[in-house]
């Protein structure tokens, strides 16, 4: 319900109720490139920085046990990571500090709602002042020790973790049979967090007998989880959160086939797209009630200012508009037919993507916003549906030039599906996200940015 409230605010151009929030909530444009949002003030400081450096900022989804997002990972891109990971910690402390601003600026406490951050900070940053920005109930401080100095002593960290769990924070520590020394702190930690290439059967059990002795109420965090087979590993390990590629991650779906819901709005869509008559498109809706009940809160719900209730089909239908229906009946569809909890978080990827295009294509006024939107959200259809795409694809009567980008990887809207994918990936593969960008004639900034601000939107979405 809240995700589609927010997609019909924003088709209909309508902000949210003031009332309803305690503070305003942050506009796209407040997330702005992270060296405006953090600028390093001394211009010794700004020397020392490596040069080139793009401080992106990314984020992945962490899910809890029942596949549902529990919250995110911000982070600096792995490109900018590698790039200081050799650096003093002086340096390690400023990109830590333009990390957690630009989260302050960005209203992050707004954003997350029931959801938690996780940033991974250099231990010696723990006692910084800039932390007290940050809302705490809904932040989990990762320790990072430094890979020259290493950690700092557990005795000086102590009553540092100790005062932020006393503010609200959470306290999360690396595994410890990796980082041994900070295995005084266990009794502090809320979570461990384990990378998924160390954990076979062995480092498990090893691993569990520790925190059961150690940290009793900690709970794992298990990264860079490659697959489902790999998640579902990590699962039977008695792991609470999961993160990594397995989100959007493929099965064979050959023998699925569309719902009986999803393939009713798909005959919808069809009709849509060939033109159908208002008349013909009611009578359709009309056919499921909950559909037409759906379809007619939603409206009201965008349009709560006009003195008298839109209450019939053709006048919903007149009001939105063929293409906001359109776009609407797919968010839906994508929606409706996901079969189990991983779909909302494949789905928030969709959405990031479909966003993205449409910002990336804001300039190029031969791409239509609409067909942007489309190609991001159903490059991701058959993960979402767990349904082969051909299958996806088939009733809905895409136009000629999304069905070349989805099906064949061609034709004019391709190209920005390849530059959103590679802001994906950029931290893994910079290079050629600098490529792709400057192919459409844009810096690789720019498209971080448009990324940012998509990441932003589909965040406050809160799927």
């Amino acid at each position: 319900m809240r995700m589609f409230k927010g997609i019909l605010d924003w088709l209909f151009g309508r902000s949210r109720n003031a009332a309803q929030r305690p503070a305003p909530t942050a506009e796209p444009a407040d997330f702005e490139r992270l060296n405006r949002n953090a600028p390093l003030r001394d211009a010794t400081l700004r020397e020392d920085v490596p040069s080139g450096v793009g401080t992106f900022l990314c984020r992945e989804a962490v899910l809890g046990r029942d596949q549902r997002i529990a919250g995110y990972q911000f982070m600096l891109q792995e490109s900018t990571r590698n790039r200081i990971q050799l650096s003093s910690r002086r340096i390690h402390h400023l990109y830590a500090e333009v990390l957690v601003r630009s989260l302050v600026g960005a209203n992050i406490a707004q954003l997350l709602g029931h959801r938690r951050a996780f940033l991974e900070v250099p231990d010696s940053f723990l006692g910084h002042p800039c932390l007290d920005e940050l809302p705490a109930a809904q932040v989990v401080l990762i320790a990072a020790p430094h890979h020259e100095q290493g950690c700092v002593p557990p005795e000086t960290l102590r009553p540092v973790v100790e005062a932020l769990k006393r503010r609200g924070f959470g306290f999360a520590l690396p595994d410890p049979l990796v980082i041994r020394e900070y295995g005084p702190l266990l009794p502090l930690a809320d979570m461990i967090v384990v990378r998924a290439p160390a954990l076979d059967a062995r480092h498990g059990l090893q691993l569990t007998g520790l925190l059961s002795e150690g940290a009793p109420n900690a709970r794992l965090l298990v990264r860079d989880l490659p697959s489902l087979e790999d998640f579902r590993f990590a699962f039977k390990m008695g792991a609470a959160l999961f993160q990594g590629p397995f989100i959007t991650s493929r099965e064979d779906w050959s023998e699925h086939e569309l719902g009986p819901d999803a393939l009713r709005i798909a005959t919808l869509i069809g009709r849509l797209r060939q033109n159908a008559e208002t008349r013909e498109l009611a009578a359709l809706l009309k056919e499921d009630g909950a559909l037409s009940l759906r379809l007619l809160r939603y409206v009201n719900s965008a349009a709560n200012a006009l003195p008298t209730p839109v209450s019939s089909i053709e006048h919903a239908l007149a009001m939105i508009g063929h293409e906001r229906l359109h776009r609407w009946l797919v968010l839906l569809a994508c929606s409706t037919d996901g079969r189990n909890a991983r779909a909302a978080s494949a789905l928030e990827t969709a959405l990031i993507r479909a966003r993205l295009m449409e910002l990336l294509g804001h300039d190029c006024p031969q791409l239509k916003a609409d067909a942007l939107f489309l190609v991001g959200l159903l490059s991701l259809a058959d993960v979402i549906m767990q349904v082969p795409l051909d299958k996806v694809l088939a009733p809905l009567a895409l136009d000629p030039d999304i069905e070349a980008a989805l099906r064949h990887g061609a034709g004019p809207l391709f190209p920005l599906l390849e530059l959103a994918i590679a802001c994906e990936n950029g931290d893994t593969d910079p290079a050629r996200l600098h490529d792709l960008a400057e192919a459409r004639g844009i810096s690789a900034q720019q498209a971080s940015d448009c990324h940012l601000k998509a990441m932003l939107w589909a965040i406050e979405l809160n799927i």
